[in-house]
């Protein structure tokens, strides 16, 4: 059986006394056994939040990290040996807002991906559709484009290793939300997309839900037999609004 995770996303929020009061109020919940909970702030941050959690069985992740697995000359990056070295678990690979802003392609985030393998770090790739794509029909085309760029170049068994989040870019940050069937169609998706390749991979590998995700809905998302949990983005900025999430996925 898979075991649910639960993972917030601070994306470019906080400063050292939210931070601190996040933490916080982090650390007085009372989470579930049986879960994986997880938090990714800014990188600014990432000391004083596995500082502040120590003792927690909360891992703590970063949202980015480099092409490159070791330090070197390449300004204004962080490698994953170095996050690392700070103590992160995880990364992110691959969210919409990297994609669709700071305009990342798949053969960035494949060496992004394999970087972070190699140093230890567990890669969660974000993949996901626009409305436009939504609208258009091609949500599965999109997705399982983003999904096969790293099977192609790294192979499925890099999955055995990583989490892989469905965020449809119409979601996040709109109060929009997939309904439970319209995320599960796409999870079913992309397991069935990794089990043609390997069906113990597809079988193991964690598959979240990331779009809106609130305390009020969680539990209807979880409930679905594909959704393994949630990256949860503004919500994820209020510990009790957390706690719930992480509750729900412990039910």
């Amino acid at each position: 059986m898979r075991r649910p995770m639960v993972a917030g996303n601070w994306k470019m929020h906080g400063t050292r006394a939210s931070v601190a009061e996040l933490i916080n109020g982090l650390r007085h919940l009372a989470l579930p056994s049986g879960i994986d909970v997880a938090v990714f702030p800014p990188c600014l941050f990432i000391n004083q939040v596995i500082d502040g959690l120590k003792g927690k069985s909360i891992s703590v992740g970063a949202q980015n990290s480099a092409v490159e697995s070791m330090q070197g000359a390449l300004t204004g990056e962080i490698a994953p040996s170095q996050l690392v070295d700070a103590g992160c678990s995880l990364v992110l690979v691959g969210h919409s807002e990297r994609r669709q802003i700071m305009g990342e392609r798949d053969g960035m985030l494949n060496r992004k991906f394999a970087a972070a393998q190699a140093c230890g770090l567990v890669p969660v790739l974000c993949i996901g559709e626009t409305l436009e794509q939504r609208e258009a029909g091609k949500t599965l085309e999109v997705v399982g484009r983003q999904l096969g760029s790293i099977i192609e170049e790294l192979g499925v068994g890099a999955f055995a290793k990583a989490v892989i989040a469905y965020e449809p870019v119409w979601a996040i940050g709109t109060g929009l939300t997939a309904t439970p069937q319209q995320a599960q169609d796409v999870h079913k998706a992309i397991r069935e997309q990794l089990a043609a390749e390997n069906p113990e991979v597809a079988r193991g590998v964690r598959l979240l839900y990331g779009g809106s995700v609130k305390a009020a809905n969680a539990a209807e998302l979880f409930g679905m037999p594909d959704i393994d949990g949630g990256l949860i983005g503004g919500a994820s900025l209020n510990a009790d609004e957390f706690g719930a999430i992480c509750r729900a996925a412990g039910n």
